[in-house]
C-alpha cells in the first residue's frame, strides 16, 4: 500500500488516507443503521418500546442488529490497523468486502428466519474474526 497524505486544512496538519477502511466501515454504518431502523419500524408497528413484546419479527430484529453491533467494530479495527500497517490493497478490499457480505447474509437470514441465508454470514464473519487477527500479526506492526 502506497501511503497518501491528506492535508487538513483546519488543523494545518496532515493525515494519513485509509481508503479501504472508509469503504467498508461507511457501508458497515449504513448496513447497521438500516437494521436499527428496522427495529424502531418494527417497534411502532407492535406499540412496543421496551423489551420485545413477545414478538417473534421484532426479537429477530433487536437480534440481528445487535449481532452487527456486536461483531463490525473489532473488524473495522483491525481492518484499519491492517491498512495502516502496510496491508496489500486486494487483500485488504477482500477481508472487507467479505465483512459486508457476510454481515448482509446474517442480517438478512436473521430476520427472514431463513437459516440457509443466516448460517453462512455468521460462519463467514467468524472466519474473518480468525483470519484478518492472523494476517495483522503477519504483516508484524510491532516491527
Amino acid at each position: 500500500m502506497r501511503e497518501t497524505l491528506v492535508a487538513n486544512p483546519i488543523l494545518g496538519t496532515s493525515l494519513m488516507a485509509v481508503p479501504v477502511t472508509a469503504l467498508y466501515g461507511a457501508i458497515s454504518a449504513l448496513l447497521t443503521l438500516a437494521l436499527g431502523l428496522n427495529v424502531s419500524r418494527l417497534r411502532g408497528k407492535y406499540n412496543v418500546f421496551r423489551g420485545d413484546g413477545g414478538h417473534a419479527e421484532l426479537q429477530g430484529a433487536i437480534r440481528a442488529h445487535g449481532n452487527i453491533v456486536e461483531h463490525v467494530p473489532i473488524l473495522i479495527i483491525l481492518l484499519l490497523v491492517a491498512e495502516l500497517c502496510g496491508g496489500n490493497s486486494t487483500v485488504l478490499h477482500l477481508f472487507g468486502g467479505a465483512l459486508v457480505v457476510a454481515r448482509l447474509l446474517h442480517g438478512v437470514g436473521y430476520i427472514q428466519g431463513k437459516s440457509a441465508i443466516q448460517i453462512p454470514g455468521a460462519l463467514l464473519t467468524y472466519a474473518l474474526e480468525a483470519a484478518l487477527p492472523i494476517y495483522v500479526l503477519i504483516l508484524r506492526p510491532w516491527s
